[in-house]
């Protein structure tokens, strides 16, 4: 009998990435809300599969900050103080900042036609009021400028603070007029890379990730209200 080819149980995910980006899926569109208790049993009978690569999948997601595992209570969705978003978003501001610094020294005519591209989408969105797609095309937006600046330890710091910052980012869009202010910030963002300007798209970009956590904090005042 002819060996299996090492490399072929390498080509697909393994279960337990599959079910934790599944989960992943579920946490930011709150369909498994913050703070609300994951039932294990359930979630392994609606995915057809034991207890053990959901266990581990939650795992991973802990390790990302995406769940809390607590002993003999079991797990929960993370839900984020106030504390933390002030932690966590200045932080982020920062990086971000500098990819867009970066980005603007190396930007080519065809980087900035793709950025450009990926405006428009946010013009239609905003004009339509979709705050949905408004947010998956401004996810694109950031992303294409983490590979245009070119920083693989910028990018993997990014990543990872973005998974938690997801968790409610997306809610700072539901603030009125939240959407247009973003879209304004935007513009401002473009036009400093258009010019070349690297200093000033940092700090453009940097004082749009502190916005948006204004825009969270009056959110939750007007929610309490």
């Amino acid at each position: 009998m002819n060996a299996r080819p090492a490399s072929a149980s390498l080509n697909a995910p393994a279960l337990y990435e599959q079910v934790a980006e599944r989960l992943r899926t579920r946490i930011f569109s709150h369909d498994l809300a913050p703070g609300s208790w994951i039932d294990e049993q359930a979630l392994a009978q609606e995915y057809g599969i034991s207890r053990t690569p959901l266990r581990e999948a939650l795992k991973v997601l802990a390790s990302e900050g995406l769940v809390i595992l607590k002993p003999r209570r079991g797990c929960y969705v993370t839900e984020l103080s106030e504390q933390d978003l002030d932690e966590v978003f200045p932080v982020m501001a920062l990086l971000e900042g500098r990819v867009a610094e970066e980005a603007a020294r190396r930007l080519t005519s065809a980087d900035f036609s793709r950025l450009q591209a990926i405006h428009d989408e946010l013009e239609q969105h905003a004009a339509t009021n979709d705050a949905d797609r408004f947010f998956d095309a401004n996810q694109r937006f950031h992303s294409a400028l983490q590979e245009i600046a070119g920083n693989r330890y910028l990018s993997q710091l990014i990543d990872d603070a973005r998974k938690v910052i997801k968790l409610t980012r997306r809610d700072s869009l539901r603030l009125d007029g939240r959407l247009r202010q973003s879209l304004a910030e935007h513009r401002d963002i473009l036009d400093a890379l258009r010019r070349g300007d690297s200093g000033l798209a940092g700090q453009r970009m940097h004082d749009h990730l502190l916005s948006g956590r204004e825009a969270l904090a009056k959110l939750h005042v007007a929610s309490r209200a």
